[in-house]
């Protein structure tokens, strides 16, 4: 549910969630403030405990969502640089075969930015993958007539072996794009630091402190909830995966060709 929910709406119901439980600490607290000696001593130790296991739970959910950032950021570069090498190797190809192939991987390529920027699992995203894979078809197709055709020929079998890889990739990278930080993780980083924002809340009531710190610390732990869910969120909110390498791969394209002519 979380996945799907616009940008500013999940910056507004984190914050909602953490300053919430806060503020709600800081009223209990002021109203147990005369009468809660005992409470005092206890809510400070249960609250430096759940701190520190709030900051725990927020370090190892940060570096679930970083490593699968990265992960899907270096499967585009992957991916640019299959389809880029595939898209050489076809000018290698012999007539018609080569123009035709050519002509696919650049429907191919499209097709592959435009997934760049759909959010998984939607009709946009499930379209792009089709069409992907329908394109992935008609090029293996002709690499196949290539090969049969011409048996004994280096650069047909040498594409095929481009062509390969750059299916192998796509999965990959939908793959990659499928594989987000567990929700159980999620919502364990989401109760715990309610918990502790509730506590410190409490506490500071009960000392009779000000709201201004535990109003900042509410935000700081929201930021860091919110950059968690937004790197999990890989084509959409602030932090995107960079679609540069396939756009300027695309650009390329537009170009002659780095062959003119064709060999077998």
């Amino acid at each position: 549910m979380l996945f799907h929910l616009p940008t500013a709406v999940l910056a507004l119901v984190l914050l909602t969630v953490i300053a919430g439980a806060a503020l709600a600490g800081l009223a209990l607290g002021r109203s147990r403030r005369d009468r809660g000696q005992g409470l005092k001593e206890s809510s400070g130790v249960l609250q430096g405990a759940l701190l520190g296991f709030m900051g725990l739970i927020l370090a190892f959910g940060l570096s679930l969502a970083i490593g699968r950032y990265e992960t899907r950021r270096t499967a585009v570069v992957d991916d640019a640089n299959t389809i880029g090498t595939t898209y050489l190797r076809a000018q290698t190809l012999t007539e018609p075969t080569r123009s035709r192939s050519m002509s696919l991987l650049v429907k191919y390529t499209d097709a592959e930015v435009r997934l760049t920027h759909e959010v998984p699992g939607s009709d946009g995203a499930g379209q792009a993958s089709r069409e992907g894979e329908d394109l992935q078809n008609q090029l293996w197709a002709l690499a196949a007539h290539e090969v049969t055709a011409h048996p004994r020929a280096t650069a047909p079998r040498l594409y095929e072996e481009s062509l390969n890889e750059m299916i192998d990739q796509q999965t990959v990278r939908i793959a990659g794009l499928g594989n987000r930080v567990p929700t159980e993780v999620l919502l364990l980083e989401i109760i715990g630091s309610a918990m502790a924002m509730f506590l410190l809340g409490l506490h500071v009531g009960l000392l009779g402190r000000g709201l201004t710190p535990l109003l900042l610390a509410a935000g700081l732990v929201t930021m860091l909830l919110f950059v968690t869910f937004d790197l999990d969120r890989p084509t959409r909110g602030w932090i995107k995966i960079p679609d540069a390498p396939l756009t300027s791969l695309r650009t390329s394209m537009n170009g002659p060709p780095a062959v003119d002519g064709t060999t077998g």
